[in-house]
């Protein structure tokens, strides 16, 4: 098996533009992480019952994401 070496490539991977910077989730340090909130988890599983049951997506959510779909791109 052959193993690729580093690439040299500028891209999102390497954050070396201006335009992917801007638009980038701020990083988070390990020590940071540990300040984030814990996981929801009857949320988590009140969702993916509701997924599972097929009741989750309703015209009202998919038009108002249609919506802000449209709005970033300027429609």
């Amino acid at each position: 098996m052959y193993q690729h070496g580093p690439s040299c490539l500028a891209g999102p991977r390497f954050r070396v533009r201006e335009w992917w910077m801007r638009n980038a989730a701020p990083r988070v340090r390990e020590s940071e992480s540990s300040k984030e909130p814990p996981i929801r988890w009857d949320l988590v599983e009140r969702v993916r019952s509701a997924i599972d049951a097929g009741v989750y997506d309703t015209p009202e959510k998919w038009d108002a994401a249609l919506d802000k779909l449209a709005e970033s791109l300027g429609i």
